[in-house]
């Protein structure tokens, strides 16, 4: 099947916060309804970033910082680590929604590392340089114009609106933005744009339709470059940026670079070196290396670090400064330096080796080997199944895990049924644990593989444009006895596909309540600059009418299954990170391959599978 396009747009049914090639670092960011301060409650340029912004948000005094996740932010924060921060402060805003004032420090923080990111990203610049002042705001008129069209909900206009000069405010007082276009910032500049924000917009309920949002942003951004100085282009993107991530949590704007990488990765291919990255505060954890890759050739395994890139150290580097180093043209160079426990094990070329001690968790002195290797950047093809087994050939029991719902997914399940079928599958157990998501199209087409008839999913928005009906197909139906895998990083696409099994009562769901990201995002390409946007346009039901969103897929046995770095996922008192590319192998592919860890999860799995196929 062609992949589907509706209403000009792909739609996707994953989490942003998951992405899957290497480059692309998604934004999620959420709105806030603070009003907006005078400057003269501002502490002075080069305060604490502990406190900087919580009055140029809010007017109100930031409450006494009793709690343990609020002190932890801040501190974050003090050390300019946006982009932790704002994954810290998400988990404690989900396990405590209702505290307002960690919502308020989220969207702090989310202002903060979309300005960071987008300045790393080269396409961003290109852009900023490139447009002036009237096509920047022909830029916004048009993403005005979508979100108008397609969102899933009314939009909010004036909230938008006041969240842009919140972005302005960020964007003039950090002082890499201030030295890359000579803006010179004091209080009384900051205390007359607040003033002008609020005679325009007085609240939030001040703007109400599309052409005052863009007769508003058009006087705040040349009232912005006439105090701060500055391109106008600038100031007007800071609005653009904050309006399409101040609609929800996976509503984001994308650049040129970003948007490429989306079409990319739904074909299952970028260029670069292979890698799934994280980090963990001193280097770029290897979380993942794709099978086939430059890194695996190199002999890059999970857990090894890339403490330098091209001779940049990576120890303050964010992983899409590191993603954005490590892609390039294809046929390119990248110098990588890694620290591994490893000793011997790498085929790259070598430049320069140094041993040192490292000493881990334990408090244990381990010997570590730095070794700087040339690796060449290649096309990677992302594979969409993984670990295809016979986990029990007595019993004929196959294993296969669908990393990410992408366009070739459906196809290479066929074809790997059809081989597991000739060599004496009875029952298989599909894994979808830290599976983020991807194309809505795709995890139907593998619904339908399984299901004969009935409802698969419905979405609603509120353009009858986005409701749809998918149901099952009789034709090409597979009757295999089925175990799905889920656990807490399952969303969305993953979450349509175990739903509708469960609905369907078509198999058995065993592991942990999955993720609970009900809702679907189209991807819509922008005629200005070669940028994009990423909207929420619907919500999706599962097949008995039950929402996904906040609430997720709960298996038929619960089998809870205890993560570590070693599986690309966080220990409980682990620091937060952010991952680029694919999430790395679970203790199930572990245990399947002879690992030591432990996966109780997949053994119940594969016992299950043995009892529906004796039971047939």
């Amino acid at each position: 099947m062609s992949l589907r396009v509706l209403n000009g747009a792909l739609r996707l049914a994953r989490r942003p916060d998951q992405p899957i090639g290497l480059a692309l670092g998604m934004l999620f960011l959420l709105a806030t309804s603070a009003t907006f301060a005078q400057p003269s409650q501002w502490p002075a340029q080069g305060t604490s970033a502990g406190t900087d912004e919580s009055v140029a948000i809010a007017t109100e005094a930031l409450p006494q910082l009793a709690d343990d996740a609020l002190l932890q932010g801040l501190e974050l924060e003090r050390q300019g680590m946006w982009g932790d921060a704002a994954a810290h402060y998400e988990q404690a805003v989900r396990e405590t929604p209702a505290d307002g004032r960690l919502e308020r420090r989220l969207d702090i923080a989310r202002l903060h590392s979309s300005l960071m990111r987008r300045y790393a990203d080269t396409s961003y610049r290109q852009m900023v340089d490139t447009l002036d002042s009237r096509a920047a705001l022909g830029l916004y008129s048009e993403i005005l114009s979508k979100i108008e069209s397609h969102y899933v909900s009314t939009p909010p206009w004036g909230r938008l609106v006041r969240r842009g000069a919140h972005a302005v405010v960020i964007a003039a007082r950090d002082p890499e933005f201030a030295q890359r276009f000579g803006v010179s910032v004091s209080d009384e500049q900051l205390q007359g744009f607040a003033a002008e924000v609020n005679r325009l917009a007085p609240n939030s309920e001040s703007v109400r339709t599309v052409a005052q949002s863009q007769r508003l942003v058009g006087q705040l951004a040349a009232d912005a470059q006439r105090r701060f100085g500055g391109p106008g282009s600038a100031w007007v993107l800071e609005f653009v940026a904050a309006a399409v991530g101040g609609l929800d949590n996976y509503s984001s704007f994308l650049t040129p670079d970003q948007l490429r990488d989306v079409f990319a990765q739904i074909e299952g291919n970028f260029v670069g070196l292979g890698v799934e990255l994280k980090s963990d505060r001193r280097a770029l954890l290897i979380v993942r290396v794709i099978p086939g890759s430059p890194a695996a050739r190199a002999g890059l395994q999970a857990g090894d670090r890339i403490v330098a890139v091209d001779g940049r150290p990576t120890a303050d580097m964010t992983t899409d400064q590191a993603a954005a180093m490590l892609t390039g043209e294809a046929g390119s160079i990248a110098q990588v330096t890694i620290e591994s426990s490893r000793a011997g094990t790498f085929a790259g070329d070598s430049v320069d080796i140094a041993t040192h001690i490292g000493a881990d968790l334990a408090g244990q002195q381990q010997a570590s080997a730095r070794q700087t290797l040339s690796v060449r950047r290649e096309q990677v093809e992302v594979p969409s199944l993984e670990r295809v087994r016979i986990v029990d050939a007595y019993n004929g029991v196959a294993y296969v895990r669908v990393p990410v719902f992408q366009k070739t997914t459906s196809r290479d399940l066929e074809s790997t049924l059809w081989d597991l079928h000739s060599r004496g599958m009875k029952s298989l157990v599909l894994d979808l644990r830290g599976n983020p998501g991807g194309l809505l199209t795709a995890s139907v087409e593998l619904v339908d593989k399984f299901v004969s008839q009935g409802g698969i999913v419905s979405t609603r928005g509120r353009s009858a444009g986005e409701d749809f009906d998918y149901r099952a197909h009789q034709q090409g139906t597979w009757r295999v006895p089925l175990v799905v895998l889920i656990d807490g990083d399952s969303a969305s696409a993953s979450e349509i596909f175990a739903a509708a099994i469960r609905d369907n009562r078509r198999g058995t769901l065993i592991g942990d309540r999955s993720f609970g990201k009900g809702s679907v995002q189209g991807i819509f390409p922008m005629s200005h600059a070669g940028a994009g946007v990423r909207l929420t346009t619907a919500k999706f039901y599962s097949p008995a009418g039950h929402p996904i969103s906040e609430v997720g897929v709960n298996p038929d046995i619960v089998v809870r299954h205890a993560t570590s770095v070693a599986d690309g996922r966080d220990n409980a008192d682990s620091p937060p990170s952010q991952t680029v590319g694919y999430r790395g192998p679970t203790g199930a592919q572990e245990a399947i391959l002879g690992g030591e860890a432990a996966d109780l999860a997949l053994e119940r799995a594969i016992e299950t599978a043995r009892r529906m196929t004796t039971a047939r």
